[in-house]
């Protein structure tokens, strides 16, 4: 059972960051390799994310 609630933690942790990186002001091919490395390595992509991803245009005010 709580593999079940880790692993929805983590689609849901994915998921916010995907979305994220697609409104952030970052190259679209940033963009995709973004979310290309959330996908393919999903929890060490949701942090690498965290560390070094784009963030979203309003923080560049």
């Amino acid at each position: 059972m709580e593999y079940g609630l880790i692993g929805l933690l983590v689609l849901a942790a994915d998921i916010y960051a995907i979305i994220q990186v697609l409104g952030s002001g970052a190259s679209t091919a940033a963009k995709i390799i973004w979310v290309l490395v959330i996908l393919i390595l999903p929890v060490l992509g949701f942090i690498a994310w965290l560390v070094a991803g784009p963030r979203s245009s309003a923080a560049n005010i």
